[in-house]
């Protein structure tokens, strides 16, 4: 990764962050090196984003239509989580566009200022029947922007349009 782009994310603060959730760490959470397993990373990840979509994008009938699907999904570690602790995870959302979104996910030990880990995740929205892409409605766009950081709406895809 870019020298630039890691030093970005690792300097990102609680304030860039625009939905919270707060984990309490499990014993299970740990690998043999006695530190968060990577896996566990990836189902907070996951976790938040679906709290997000289930709490606040759920109420329109044709958001039931569709279903996200994650086609991209990265993490950058700065440093090591671990039981017992509980971590301040944020999300926000980097990118927009007609039918996908781009989310970043930061994992902050509990009362620090610098994350421990920052993901990604894309999520194409398809039909839930025919899994074709397809263009979010109005209202789940509305409820994404509010989680829009900077300049990240397009009027096309994450990849040329396919998305």
């Amino acid at each position: 990764m870019d020298p630039t782009v890691l030093k970005s994310l690792k300097s990102r603060t609680h304030a860039e962050y625009r939905f919270f959730l707060y984990y309490r760490t499990r014993w299970s959470d740990n690998d043999q090196y006695a530190h968060m397993n990577n896996a566990i990373y990836y189902h907070l990840f996951n976790s938040i984003i679906n709290t997000y979509l289930i709490k606040k994008c759920d109420d329109s009938p044709a958001t039931s239509q569709l279903i996200g699907i994650v086609v991209s999904s990265s993490c950058q570690y700065f440093s090591p989580l671990s039981f017992p602790q509980v971590i301040h995870l944020g999300l926000r959302v980097n990118k927009l566009g007609l039918s996908s979104v781009s989310f970043e996910i930061a994992a902050f030990k509990l009362d620090e200022s610098s994350p421990a880990a920052v993901g990604s995740y894309t999520y194409a929205f398809v039909d839930r029947q025919s899994k074709k892409s397809t263009p979010m409605g109005e209202e789940l766009k509305r409820h994404l922007r509010s989680l829009l950081v900077g300049d990240g709406e397009s009027s096309v895809g994450l990849t040329k349009g396919k998305l």
